[in-house]
């Protein structure tokens, strides 16, 4: 990629004294951007590199601006960098602006321009999200690492164990954590030959995750004390309670706890037409992973292993009325209490009390 002309750092200094608009559309090696006057009208369309030196060279000569870009995987080190110059970065949710991802005409000079338009006539046309510190994703990336490691470990274990049934054998133990090769003894010769470099391979991922669970738990010693309030919970461990804490960043950003289970898209989706009231699943919004542990939480709360609680006993309820899908909703329904429960210890800082509602019930009818 060319470094900058002398053209177009000409026109910058041209329009340096305006309020410019500007369109980012990230791409993973090269990037579009389309700046608009005080107007409206298109002054500068160019190709920039992806790359920090290539974007302060660009947008550091140029007056503080509004640019508005789309989520994505370069979206939050670039705001980051686009912030530090002076500018106004809006990162616009690429789910949710349908004007740019259900376009018929996909192309970034075009999605450039729309971005700056819309940023332009109205930011909330954009629904803007906002990035996580870069200390924030930096600890976060731990946990993203470990769960890749997990996810490779359990494909292993998953491919061993098709390959011994497809051949009339089964290994011994079905618990992931412990698959080594000594698993494979009884097996007949060719198939414990097959299967040892498979069953290693998943003891060496074994180890390393056993390396990141220690890393998680001083990191969450060291730097984040919070995650003892929300560890008061049983069935929530410093995994969850890290990651809960990391994704969300900011207790304040939520004006009432409630609001958290629709953010990480466990509120089921509303659509009232007339007379009718047809029933939606979850918007599956937000973060994917957090989700999945909070649903893997909820598991445990309502499982043989599960204290007694409040949180327990209004989901095994749900469970009992709800007809076959029951415990599947209650699941997702516990899950959603779970992370509202989560967020209004971190912002009290009060001592969970398990069977406060069942408590305060008893003594208002005995009194």
């Amino acid at each position: 990629m060319k470094k900058v002309s002398t053209a177009v750092a000409g026109q910058i200094r041209n329009i340096s004294g305006q309020r410019l608009t500007i369109g980012l559309d990230l791409g993973d090696r090269t990037s579009y951007y389309s700046v608009l006057d005080e107007s409206g009208q298109t002054v500068l369309e160019q190709r920039v590199s992806t790359t920090a030196k290539a974007l302060r060279e660009v947008f550091g000569g140029m007056p503080g601006s509004r640019i508005a870009l789309e989520t994505g995987m370069h979206s939050p080190w670039v705001s980051r960098l686009l912030s530090g110059l002076g500018h106004e970065v809006i990162v616009a949710h690429a789910r949710n602006v349908r004007l740019i991802g259900e376009s018929r005409k996909k192309d970034d000079r075009l999605d450039a321009q729309t971005l700056a338009r819309l940023a332009r006539i109205d930011p909330e046309l954009l629904c803007p999200v906002r990035h996580r510190s870069q200390k924030a994703q930096a600890d976060l990336t731990v946990i993203r690492a470990r769960a890749g490691l997990v996810r490779a470990r359990t494909a292993l274990v998953n491919t061993a164990r098709g390959l011994a049934k497809s051949y009339g054998e089964r290994l011994r133990g079905c618990n992931v954590r412990n698959m080594n090769v000594e698993k494979a003894e009884g097996l007949s010769p060719e198939l414990q030959t097959a299967l040892e470099p498979l069953l290693a391979a998943s003891a060496a991922l074994s180890e390393q995750i056993a390396e990141y669970n220690e890393r998680i738990e001083q990191m969450a010693q060291q730097s984040y004390p919070q995650v003892a309030l929300l560890k008061q919970v049983k069935g929530v461990g410093t995994l969850i309670a890290l990651t809960f804490l990391l994704t969300l960043e900011d207790a304040h950003r939520f004006q009432k706890s409630r609001d958290v289970g629709c953010y990480l898209g466990l509120q089921p989706g509303r659509r009232n037409s007339g007379q009718s009231e047809s029933q939606m699943h979850i918007s599956k919004e937000g973060d994917p992973y957090l989700r999945t542990l909070l649903v893997q939480g909820a598991q445990h709360i309502l499982g043989p292993f599960g204290v007694d609680c409040d949180l327990r006993r209004w989901g095994l309820k749900l469970a009992e009325r709800g007809g076959k899908s029951g415990k599947k909703r209650a699941i997702i329904a516990v899950a959603r209490k779970l992370a509202v429960l989560l967020h209004h210890l971190w912002v009290s800082g009060e001592v969970y009390e398990p069977l406060h509602n069942s408590n305060r019930t008893a003594i208002a009818a005995a009194a």
